[in-house]
């Protein structure tokens, strides 16, 4: 049977039955917070585990329910409130994104996808899944776990190869012509992905496509993955970033003299260099011989 037909019939029955309770799923989470909430865990989700983006996105949301809110927040308080989130660029991104839904669409997060892509730190996949998570539109989204859904059920490969435009247009081909079908079945791949048809230990006995999957019915061959590698987080770059802002975060009134800032480093050239990095990233301000984060 094409794997057109069994795709989104299979992985939306399974997902209705055993998709994971979060935040963001839940009725009372888009009546109160609205495509805001939906665009502020997209955010918080790249590149970083659901498990750690929970407390931080209930917090954040407490404090800045709305772009209006979160525009009036100085950037030394989204940093700080962005915590040990990871990839701190992003919480400037969300608030210059927050800042351009009150400027732009008078502090409505809005629908159109093009729209949503003029906003700042928004890409293909965060723009479509407001409009189909929050406004219920029918576009394809895609995030590494559909790709690799895809990669492996249709294509019969081990792992995806590199994001390209194609991803799109793929899962085009599979979506579901009624809207709320289409959003579950969106939502369905990416959590198939995440749960099952995992990247390193695929559960493939649990998979509601098993009986259809090109790569399981070849035996699961290794074909290859050619995937970029993250660089190890111990002793690099990022963890000595990381080091400076936390070091600012926890400061009175989160400034400290250059000279005081990650003294423990035992790499001073690294240190130096994190510290010029964040700099020119707009996280860390440098006055008078001291840092700070952004005023």
């Amino acid at each position: 049977m094409p794997a057109r037909v069994v795709l989104p019939r299979d992985v939306a029955e399974w997902y209705r039955r055993e998709a994971r309770d979060l935040p963001w799923r839940r009725a009372e989470f888009t009546e109160r917070y609205g495509a805001w909430g939906t665009l502020v865990s997209e955010f918080m989700l790249q590149q970083t585990p659901v498990a750690r983006v929970i407390p931080h996105l209930e917090a954040w949301l407490k404090r800045w329910p709305s772009p209006a809110e979160t525009a009036q927040a100085s950037p030394a308080e989204i940093v700080h409130q962005w915590a040990n989130l990871g990839y701190p660029r992003r919480a400037l991104w969300l608030h210059r994104a927050a800042v351009e839904v009150v400027q732009r669409h008078g502090g409505e997060v809005p629908r159109d996808v093009d729209a949503l892509l003029a906003l700042s730190g928004i890409g293909d996949y965060t723009a479509r899944a407001v409009a189909v998570f929050s406004y219920g539109d029918r576009h394809p989204v895609v995030d590494t776990n559909t790709r690799r859904v895809i990669a492996r059920a249709v294509d019969g490969r081990s792992q995806p190869g590199a994001p390209s435009r194609r991803d799109l247009e793929r899962m085009a081909e599979l979506l579901p012509d009624d809207l709320e079908q289409a959003a579950v079945f969106n939502a369905a791949m990416m959590e198939l992905g995440a749960v099952v048809c995992t990247a390193r230990a695929p559960r493939c006995h649990a998979c509601p496509i098993s009986a259809s999957c090109a790569w399981l019915a070849a035996g699961r061959p290794d074909t290859g993955d050619d995937r970029r590698r993250q660089a190890r987080y111990e002793g690099s770059d990022r963890q000595a970033r990381g080091g400076v802002l936390r070091a600012l975060r926890e400061a009175p009134s989160h400034r400290l003299p250059a000279d005081a800032v990650l003294t423990h480093w035992p790499d001073a050239a690294q240190r130096d260099r994190a510290i010029d990095s964040l700099i020119a990233d707009g996280l860390v301000e440098a006055a008078d011989g001291m840092l700070l984060l952004p005023r």
